[in-house]
């Protein structure tokens, strides 16, 4: 009986024949494949070459001109204004502000006490300190203001608390600039220390201290009768509106209640006559009679400002 043929195996391609199985460096590869986790990556270090003493000079010069940016915008407004450089284009600074920089009245205001307020921080403190100056005028050592915000909180304080107030500020930031709140917890904590209480009386004539408050500026000198008392301030109405004062801007006239009614008086006519679309000569005259330290008008001022009642249909009725 014949046998069934053998079955043969397969034929394998030579290539199939020729081929090795991986080797530990090929199944390692196929493992990190398989887990990317535990991929190594070969990064090639990039050596940063150092500053030179010149790139190092420059460095500390543009850092100063960057601190001290604001501050040079205030000393700068500050000459315009009071040298009037603005008169051969503009009637007053305000317009010319606008008109130059697109400043707000308030922001210009801002930016000029913040200069004095870091001139009373560097004499502050360098009084105090023998280290040589550098070439922008400010101790190498010294931690100044870099913004406006930073020192708007310093305007609430005497000239000679700033300096103090300051370095508190930079201690609580561990020697770095100060934010802006950090400064205003610090002038906050002072201002409580040394709190003195209100003693104002509604009726009762007061003199405005600006004392470089900013939102004050215009006002240093003129008179207010007080119609609000607060904790730490007044509302005192004045010839062109309202203002609420704190206590260290104000300065009680002690006139005696008839005299306070008289001033009263006085303040209700200039109210009436006294409006935005006025002649600036006009405007003059009424800020000049809102700067009066007497509680009573002359019989020129008496006169001029029947006129002006009289022209602009504003009179009181008796």
């Amino acid at each position: 009986m014949t046998k069934p043929p053998r079955k043969r195996n397969k034929a394998t391609s030579a290539a199939s024949s020729d081929s090795t199985l991986p080797d530990d460096q090929d199944l390692e590869d196929i493992s990190l494949q398989g887990n990317p986790a535990l991929a190594i990556i070969n990064v090639t270090a990039v050596e940063v070459p150092e500053l030179t003493e010149q790139e190092i000079s420059d460095r500390l010069h543009l850092e100063r001109k960057v601190e001290r940016a604001f501050f040079e915008a205030g000393k700068a407004l500050m000459e315009l204004r009071d040298r009037r450089l603005y008169r051969s284009t503009h009637k007053t600074f305000e317009e010319y502000c606008r008109d130059r920089f697109s400043y707000t009245y308030r922001h210009v205001n801002y930016l000029i006490a913040g200069s004095v307020i870091v001139d009373n921080i560097k004499m502050g403190t360098n009084s105090s300190q023998n280290e040589s100056e550098d070439e922008m005028g400010t101790n190498s050592s010294q931690i100044l203001p870099t913004s406006e915000v930073q020192v708007r909180p310093l305007a609430k304080l005497e000239p000679q608390q700033q300096p103090e107030a300051w370095q508190q500020a930079v201690e609580k930031a561990e020697g770095k600039v100060p934010s802006g709140r950090i400064v205003k917890d610090v002038v906050q904590q002072i201002m409580e220390r040394t709190k003195v209480p209100n003693t104002y009386q509604i009726g009762e004539v007061c003199q405005i201290l600006a004392k470089d408050n900013p939102e004050l500026r215009g006002k240093g000198g003129c008179w207010g009768i007080v119609n609000h008392v607060g904790e730490f301030s007044c509302t005192v109405r004045t010839w062109d509106g309202e203002y609420t004062v704190a206590l260290q801007h104000l300065k009680s006239y002690n006139y005696l209640p008839p005299e306070c009614g008289q001033m009263q008086v006085i303040c209700d006519r200039i109210s009436r006559v006294y409006s935005d679309p006025l002649e600036e000569t006009v405007k003059s005259l009424l800020q000049l009679l809102g700067k009066l330290n007497r509680p009573y008008l002359t019989v020129v001022e008496e006169k001029l400002l029947n006129v002006l009642e009289s022209e602009y249909g504003r009179e009181i009725a008796p």
